[in-house]
């Protein structure tokens, strides 16, 4: 059965009654409420269904008994992991043109899927998988601010799943995961240092940042920019602790989905 793991929210008739200067009410370091489904695509190795607020990300790994041939022309030992990152036609209120469509993928697309790469690629020792090619597929349902979070987030939790079932089955001997890795949004919205930004914030930031950050308290990315606005030391201290603290929580639901199975 998936597991559903939720980290709890206000409701609407509390959300109403609260003033803290955010559309719906949360405080500046809160998180929407995060629920994972796992299992969710039963012909993937591991995998799972983030829900985060509104944002909706299938996340799941498969393995290939291969590795890329610049390995292998270049006899680099072990293995490797790559991912790919779509939205959905149906994922934005505007339909969203599929990328085989315009016969090429947009530029967006192509950063997020290298960053979901790069940040998986800090949490494993691709050595110990053998020659293997690890790919996450992250596949966007639903969009409402954060979905490169989201899909770096779900699709760790999907590659924790994949190797526990790679070592029940005896195909791989050691565990490989060497990091926790989760990523978060925060922003500048209406003067106010904020977490974990919704599509109505995220067009409305002054400030827009994404963080990647290791269980160990290590980041992996640092993506921020003034939306034709500055920033000042002072808030960009309070969006990195902000962060931080999102990231934590977002941890513990990691480790709870996969104790979950």
């Amino acid at each position: 059965m998936p597991a559903a793991l939720r980290l709890a929210s206000p409701t609407m008739s509390e959300e109403k009654e609260t003033t803290n200067g955010r559309p719906d009410g949360r405080s500046p370091g809160e998180l929407r409420s995060v629920r994972f489904r796992n299992h969710i695509a039963p012909h993937a190795t591991g995998s799972t269904l983030i829900e985060w607020g509104d944002t909706r990300v299938i996340c799941a790994v498969c393995m290939d008994d291969n590795v890329p041939r610049w390995m292998k022309e270049q006899k680099v030992e072990g293995g490797w992991l790559t991912a790919e990152y779509s939205m959905l036609p149906y994922s934005t209120v505007s339909r969203k043109a599929r990328d085989i469509s315009r016969g090429k993928m947009d530029g967006r697309s192509t950063e997020i899927q290298r960053l979901i790469g790069r940040s998986l690629r800090s949490a494993i020792d691709l050595k110990k998988i053998g020659s293997r090619t690890v790919w996450i597929d992250c596949d966007v349902l639903q969009a409402d601010g954060g979905t490169r979070t989201a899909s770096i987030t779900g699709a760790f939790v999907a590659l924790r799943l994949a190797v526990a079932r790679l070592m029940a089955e005896g195909l791989i001997k050691e565990d490989p995961i060497i990091n926790s890795v989760a990523a978060v949004s925060v922003g500048i919205v209406n003067g106010l240092a904020c977490c974990d930004l919704p599509y109505v914030e995220d067009v409305a930031a002054s400030v827009d940042m994404n963080l990647v950050m290791t269980g160990k308290g290590e980041f992996i990315e640092v993506q921020g920019t003034g939306e034709e606005a500055t920033f000042t030391p002072d808030e960009l201290t309070a969006m990195l602790a902000l962060g931080k603290s999102g990231i934590e929580q977002l941890l513990q639901l990691q480790e709870a989905a996969v104790s979950a199975g």
